[in-house]
């Protein structure tokens, strides 16, 4: 029926021949139509002057030669090629002397009692190929069983367990367990499962009150009477603390101002100041003012606040005592930092078992509506000052049992890492500082450590300088817990770092909004735009939450446009999804 409707115009022309093996066709005009199959084959037919003509399948040779086998078949041949890695291994028993021996007893007896077997050439033991003293041979095929895709850069364990069952040598185990731990790949893409590595490190005792302290910022604060920033300082002898509000924008030199007006006329300027690496305390103004007061200063090493934990733990206990007073009034709280101050101050400290201010000025405050039920003794000024001396020596002695009380409870997680000078080691970059940090297509799929770098000199108990690129803008000191041994590898490496984008010690602000979505977060999206920051190039924008970002440069040339695109102000930093309108941000699944 096909031919018959592809060569329709030639036949229409006259009467022709239908050969078919299938005999009913040729009552197919005498009988009656009832199937569809049926139907459709006359309709073809219609109008053309043709005839049926039945022939045997046996005649039909030409027709059937696809369809019908005949008795005898034509003589085949079959070719089974090898891998070329089955080849590798049969060439390798020609140089081994220990496979020369087996190939002989092999060709004397099968019955072999040691268990070995020869199949087309490839020596077996207990039915798994058996590898000779060829190490380049091995370690090809340990890479083919963890460095693939199939492999995944997987344990010891299950890569071992992948090989055992096809391969065998003496000191498989060893092989696979060397290779896994030189493995560059592993060894900058996985998660050390270990205690958190480097010892607690307490910092000395200070000799008196006021001497050595610690500041850090609290940011993001909601706006209240104009101010968005506190400035915490904290004693490290006595824990006593200090509140400075800030107001955005603020610049070293107002940071320093609030500094004098608040600490300096009570206590005159310390000896030390303990913070982290932010672009007030790194900038030349900074540095300069302390180096006239003979103020040293001391910064915390890169991804690593644990140094300045103690002005972290204050900043808990403030926002705590905030979160606690003016929940449901976020922007009163500057009228609480006074009285959160006296809090914190006369609050009971289990270092120094007793309150900050009591350590510092000798004697418990008046709370006001409690009278106090403390007598009053007048004493002479000798007097006093053998007191205050005892206080001070009872202070110190109350911190040093509190650090080795903490050091030992701290160190049961903890596990011991030294490295030497001139030895070569992985640095860790912290997933929360990647973005301002370096550049990353994805930072969730990135890898954990970069390197290896040369350490070039031991920076106290705990502490490395490393080796890094020119490019790097980074701190070059590190804590011990950012650093991972480098194991040598069978294949090349790259001691480089991503992109660098030290936004901290830049004079940068947002300087455009690239793009803007909606990240859901519960019930609710957070409004995030794409940042092109100025005098940087567009390959280094960054997503940022829209209301932070915006606290932290409240006068960037960026909100203008923000004000402008997508037909309205952008001011919430999170929305209800219900009432979120078409057009004004793309939504995002992250």
């Amino acid at each position: 029926m096909i031919a018959v409707e592809k060569w329709r115009a030639y036949l229409q022309r006259g009467p022709f021949i239908i050969k078919t093996g299938h005999q009913s066709l040729c009552q197919l005009e005498n009988q009656v139509l009832t199937t569809d199959v049926q139907k459709k084959a006359m309709t073809k037919l219609v109008g053309l002057q043709f005839q049926f003509q039945y022939k045997k399948g046996t005649d039909n040779v030409a027709a059937d030669a696809l369809s019908r086998v005949g008795h005898l078949l034509a003589m085949t041949t079959t070719y089974t090629s090898q891998p070329v890695w089955l080849q590798e291994v049969i060439n390798s028993y020609e140089v081994d002397p220990e496979a020369q021996a087996l190939l002989q007893k092999l060709a004397i007896s099968d019955n072999d009692t040691t268990k070995y077997s020869l199949e087309k050439g490839v020596i077996k033991h207990q039915g798994r190929i058996w590898i000779g003293a060829n190490q380049a041979l091995r370690t090809k095929l340990i890479s083919a069983f963890h460095a693939s895709a199939v492999g995944g850069h997987s344990s010891i364990q299950a890569t071992y367990y992948r090989i055992q069952k096809l391969f065998v040598w003496t000191g498989l185990k060893q092989d696979i367990v060397d290779f896994v731990h030189q493995c560059a790949v592993c060894q900058q893409a996985k998660h050390e499962h270990v205690k958190s590595p480097g010892l607690l490190q307490p910092l000395p005792v200070p000799e008196g009150p006021w001497q050595e302290i610690t500041m850090d910022f609290i940011e993001a604060l909601p706006k209240s009477e104009g101010y968005t920033v506190i400035l915490v300082v904290v004693d490290r002898l006595t824990k006593y603390a200090h509140f400075i509000p800030l107001k955005h924008p603020f610049s070293a030199p107002v940071v320093a101002k609030a500094f004098l007006h608040t600490v300096i006329k009570l206590h005159g300027p310390p000896h030390t100041i303990m913070s982290d690496r932010d672009k007030i305390f790194t900038s030349h103004f900074w540095k300069d003012l302390f180096k006239l007061w003979d103020t040293k200063l001391l910064m915390s090493t890169a991804y690593h606040p644990q140094t300045d934990g103690q002005s972290e733990r204050v900043n808990q206990c403030l926002e705590m005592f905030l979160r606690c007073a003016v929940h449901d009034t976020p922007t009163k709280w500057h009228a609480w930092l006074p009285l959160a101050e006296f809090w914190y101050n006369t609050n009971f400290h289990s270092a120094l078992e007793c309150s900050p201010f009591k350590a510092l000025y000798g004697y418990e405050p008046t709370y006001g509506v409690f009278p106090t039920l403390l007598q009053s003794d007048n004493i002479d000024a000798e007097q006093w000052l053998r007191d205050h001396q005892t206080h001070t020596a009872v202070l110190k002695a109350h911190l040093l049992k509190a650090q080795a009380k903490m050091k030992h409870y701290a160190d049961k997680n903890r596990t011991p890492r030294v490295f030497s000078v001139g030895e070569a080691v992985y640095l860790k970059l912290q997933p929360y500082a990647q973005h301002f940090v370096v550049n990353r297509p994805c930072a969730k799929l990135a890898y954990k450590y970069y390197g290896p770098f040369e350490i070039l000199e031991q920076i106290g108990p705990a502490a490395y300088k490393l080796q890094l690129p020119a490019e790097a803008q980074i701190h070059p000191v590190f804590h011990v817990s950012q650093l991972k041994e480098f194991v040598p590898d069978h294949t090349p490496v790259f001691t480089t770092l991503p992109v660098p984008v030290d936004l901290s010690s830049l004079d940068v602000a947002p300087g455009s909004i690239l793009d803007r979505k909606l990240v859901k977060r519960g019930d609710t999206a957070l409004l995030q735009v794409l940042i092109q920051w100025t005098w940087l190039p567009v390959e280094v924008a960054t997503w940022e939450n829209y209301d932070t970002i915006k606290i932290r440069y409240p006068t960037a040339p960026a909100w203008g446009q923000a004000e402008t695109q997508a037909g309205g102000n952008v001011s919430a930093s999170t929305l209800p999804l219900t009432s979120i309108k078409d057009g004004e941000a793309r939504p995002s699944t992250e």
